[in-house]
């Protein structure tokens, strides 16, 4: 997460934060990182009353993005390597097994097992016991890890990943933190970071697939106003 002295913001995985999080150590006054994708429970009392900020993007993509980052790394995290059956599993198999963690216990237990028992302050940075809270939820690993970073909805402010550039100063505006003219230039002109390489998310998916992903993660595309890519 980002400290600054009039906001917080708290970088959900895949969704465009490393890109902010340049911008923010940049161009915010007093900004500061203080761990790395740490959710919102863990902000410091001194910053705990502050507007939080944070971005979202569609679970269609994200999925893909995810599934392409972690098969083109020398040494794929954890999860994908209990979701991936050690990289023998292809995209289908990998993601149902990503949606369906909530579940199915044995799966679930094994990925428990295999994440690390507290914060790393690296990669994904979940604890295991943390993800423990998916079971039983029915929900898609996105939006269960949406829940578990942000929280409840006071005091969120949220813009999408997809048009961030023009989306975030104005989510800012309306959280009465408005945009410097130096942050809004790096939003609109600098190329983005930590990019994955794949094809269209379309490409990924059957109608099986698309349609698990969008009873799993509804909630977030009926919010969002998120489609199928």
């Amino acid at each position: 997460m980002i400290l600054t002295p009039r906001f917080v913001f708290l970088h959900l995985h895949k969704s465009g934060g490393s890109f902010v999080n340049e911008a923010l150590l940049r161009h915010e006054a007093g900004a500061s990182q203080y761990g790395y994708h740490l959710p919102r429970s863990a902000i410091p009392a001194s910053h705990a009353r502050l507007p939080v900020l944070g971005l979202v993007r569609n679970p269609w993509s994200y999925y893909v993005s995810w599934y392409a980052f972690q098969r083109a790394r020398p040494r794929p995290n954890a999860l994908f390597g209990v979701l991936a059956d050690g990289g023998r599993a292809d995209f289908a198999a990998t993601i149902r097994n990503m949606l369906s963690l909530g579940e199915h216990d044995a799966l679930l237990d094994r990925v428990i097992a295999a994440l690390p028992a507290q914060y790393a302050n690296h990669g994904l940075n979940l604890p295991g016991p943390a993800l423990a809270a998916i079971r039983g939820t029915g929900l898609g690993f996105y939006s269960w890890l949406y829940q578990y970073l942000y929280g409840a909805p006071v005091g969120l402010h949220i813009a999408r990943m997809e048009v961030l550039r023009t989306e975030l100063p104005q989510v800012m505006a309306e959280a009465g933190v408005p945009a410097g003219a130096a942050l809004g230039e790096f939003l609109r002109t600098s190329a983005p970071r930590n990019v994955s390489a794949h094809g269209p998310a379309a490409d990924y998916y059957d109608a099986d697939l698309r349609a698990l992903v969008g009873r799993r993660d509804a909630a977030l595309v009926e919010r969002y106003g998120y489609v199928a890519d």
